[in-house]
């Protein structure tokens, strides 16, 4: 295989952490194989969002192979470059688009060398299915494999190469079959769970029970004569045991006798809001003022304000984190499901105090997470239990210790106040936003979390605040608004990137807030937020999705007077950080005022991520983008009290079940002349003000906290007008 090697990029180190260090060599992207095969290489790793195939697609498309021509190796430090984390809808725009460029530079190389050895000239010449034919002399043909197979392009992308044209194309814009699905129907050996050595051992790792706990006693009689068992390990609060089988490692971690000393560092759960607000460390970051805020809500005919809040809620991956090192003398092996590679092959050589070139790392699935969930410190387990043993150690994380010490999402509180004149039009907007950092991602703003209980130390200083800004401005055009976000210095509880950061509290709050000023002006919501949309694209996939859902246009809440069993339809629109995919969603809901439960009925989303790649991948992340977000805004949040963190299982953090599930119907608009927009998360931001703003349109009562539980439902019914 002709491996790339990179060549890194000047610029930010913390910029560089996330986006990478991007090359501009054809060959660090691309080769064509002996067999007439091509191998793209990415840094973006797959992590069940269908990438891999799309990836595969746009490089098949601009070469003129076959998608099954194509094999595409992502996410490994000795092949792929650099891009960073794989994070924030990206994939497809960034390494999408550098692969499409260093395929048609290696299509333009190609078609200059087949000119020399077919002798015709460009014009003459056309590519199709691996091969260089003489468009007026069919006969003379020459193949890939013959013209470069197994060597280096050794040419730079110099971004002149022509793009292949919309109308063109055979690979871009065809529902192409999974690559990855077969074997995981089939039970093959598809995740990093399912990885085995020769010589493998099995760890466990027996967390803190809480933030700040002390470990002062570890009694390894306990364990003495346990079958399997090869060593206890133990550094500072880092205690694990390895074992020859995994249920041995298992029972050892049961029987082994700790005893930790344990503190109060948590607010109790209903001061969470207050608490988030007084951890404010420092002067509001205005991100948008235009107008006089003040005195346009001061001379208002009508002032309205509302107050949201967003919980912490888990990644609650349906497998546990787990990660596989072989850490010998000479070399260091991990395999991961991590969103870094390159990042935590870094935070890796710092934790073990080694070069970083001694250390390769190789992405293979998880159980998803979309965020950054417990993979990375899975894998940061697996190296110190194996540099112990000297032996390849398997570390498989437990239900529990996933829930409590994976990084959660982070808990917002949302402050928002506006001004209707006379005519009912929106005179001032102010919005305010308390938040922690979205990211603690390791060499980027945090650390590993078992260097933490090695050194015995809490959690790091927060050294980068992202995430809470997220979707915080709106894409509407107010005539006098102010938008700010105010940092909170340290959360209570350990927080990091979690799909969409702070864009769905964001949204839910704007959106929200939208219905609800619609609703004092008794206007329809969908032509309220019409009013104050310029840009087309927002406005069409407003008005695809009320077309699709049969949106019946009137005021909110609904005209019913009937307790029992009440059905409403609720409308919300975001564009994902204000500049990337476009999305409208409409839920339509029945709530049982006796019971408090809420049945979403049916989700219909419209969806705009500019040029589309593969249409049965994007309507299968639309999907996945509305079952996550409606799970979120209807069970999850994870429940804690002073010491500790008590969502521990399925039982005390609940999510969406099969017999939940809507309909949803999705609508795609294609825009082959426009750059592609990520797909892997801005279908989440709309459901739970979609789904909020039906249950007011059925009940005329406002909830403005997630999870909308039976429980939260029945207090807001019992005071509606709060």
């Amino acid at each position: 295989m002709a491996a790339p090697g990179g060549r890194p990029a000047a610029g930010n180190p913390a910029a560089n952490a996330f986006f990478g260090q991007r090359s501009d060599q054809v060959d660090d992207w691309l080769a064509i194989q002996p067999d007439g095969t091509v191998t793209a290489f990415s840094g973006k790793v797959e992590l069940g969002t269908g990438v891999r195939t799309a990836l595969g697609q746009i490089v098949a498309e601009e070469l003129d192979v076959s998608l099954d021509r194509v094999r595409v190796v992502m996410g490994d430090t000795a092949l792929t470059p650099d891009e960073g984390y794989t994070a924030g809808s990206m994939t497809i725009r960034m390494s999408g688009s550098a692969l499409r460029q260093a395929a048609a530079e290696a299509r333009q190389a190609l078609l200059e060398m087949a000119g020399e050895r077919l002798d015709a000239g460009p014009a003459e010449l056309e590519a199709h299915d691996g091969a260089i034919t003489v468009r007026a002399d069919p006969a003379r043909s020459i193949t890939y494999a013959e013209l470069i197979g197994g060597r280096r392009f050794e040419r730079q992308m110099s971004g002149n190469a022509p793009l292949k044209l919309a109308a063109d194309f055979h690979a871009i814009g065809t529902s192409a079959a999974r690559v990855d699905l077969p074997q995981k129907f089939s039970g093959g050996a598809s995740f990093v769970h399912d990885l085995r050595l020769p010589g493998m051992l099995h760890g466990r790792v027996l967390p803190p029970p809480s933030m700040g706990a002390t470990l002062t006693d570890l009694d390894l009689a306990s364990v003495d004569g346990m079958p399997g068992l090869v060593k206890v390990v133990h550094i500072g609060n880092f205690v694990g045991v390895v074992a020859e089988r995994e249920e041995q490692a298992v029972a050892a971690a049961g029987q082994l006798k700790l005893t930790w000393q344990e503190i109060a560092s948590h607010p109790a759960q209903p001061d969470l809001p207050a608490a988030l607000k007084a951890g404010a460390s420092q002067e509001p970051v205005v991100l948008l003022e235009s107008g006089q805020v003040e005195t346009a809500l001061r001379q208002a005919t009508r002032r309205l304000q509302a107050t949201y809040f967003q919980p912490y809620q888990a990644h609650a991956t349906i497998g546990p984190s787990c990660a596989v090192a072989d850490v010998t003398q000479d070399q260091i092996t991990v395999w991961c499901s991590t969103q870094g590679p390159n990042p935590l092959r870094g935070a890796l050589a710092q934790l073990l105090q080694v070069p970083v070139e001694k250390i390769h790392l190789v992405h293979l699935e998880g159980a998803g997470s979309y965020g950054h969930n417990g993979a990375d410190d899975a894998a940061a387990d697996a190296v110190i239990l194996s540099r112990a043993v000297g032996r390849p150690v398997r570390v498989q994380w437990s239900r529990a210790h996933e829930f409590v010490w994976e990084p959660k999402a982070a808990a917002m509180v949302i402050e928002v106040a506006s001004g209707l004149d006379a005519s009912g039009s929106i005179v001032g907007w102010a919005y305010d936003v308390w938040s922690p950092t979205h990211t603690t991602r390791p060499r980027f703003a945090g650390q590993l979390i078992s260097a933490q209980w090695m050194a015995g130390q809490g959690p790091p200083d927060v050294r980068f605040f992202l995430g809470g800004e997220r979707n915080a401005p709106t894409n509407y055009a107010f005539p006098n608004q102010r938008v700010a976000v105010h940092w909170v210095g340290r959360s209570p509880l350990r927080v990091s990137s979690f799909r969409t950061l702070g864009g769905t509290g964001n949204t839910f709050a704007n959106e929200s807030f939208m219905d609800e000023l619609a609703a004092a002006a008794r206007a329809d919501p969908l032509e309220f937020r019409l009013r104050y949309l310029s840009d087309q694209r927002a406005r069409d996939v407003l008005n695809a999705a009320a077309d699709k859902a049969g949106w019946q246009r009137r005021p909110s809440p609904r005209p019913q007077t009937t307790a029992g069993l009440l059905s409403g339809r609720g409308l919300a629109f975001g564009q994902y950080e204000n500049s990337e995919a476009y999305v409208a969603t409409v839920a339509e809901v029945a709530v049982d005022t006796t019971s408090g439960l809420v049945r979403v009925e049916r989700i219909v989303v419209a969806h705009d991520c500019g040029l589309i790649i593969n249409p049965d991948g994007v309507r299968n992340q639309v999907e996945g983008n509305v079952l996550q977000s409606l799970s979120r805004a209807l069970k999850e949040e994870v429940l804690f009290d002073e010491t500790r963190i008590r969502s521990i299982d399925w039982l005390t953090y609940p999510i969406l079940t099969f017999s939940e599930v809507p309909a949803v119907e999705v609508v795609l608009i294609d825009r082959p002349e426009t750059p592609t927009l990520g797909a892997g998360e801005p279908a989440s931001i709309t459901t739970a003000p979609a789904v909020a703003n039906a249950i007011f349109d059925a009940t005329g009562a406002r909830l403005r906290q997630a999870p909308f539980t039976p429980q939260r439902v029945l207090a807001t019914l019992a005071h509606p007008t709060r």
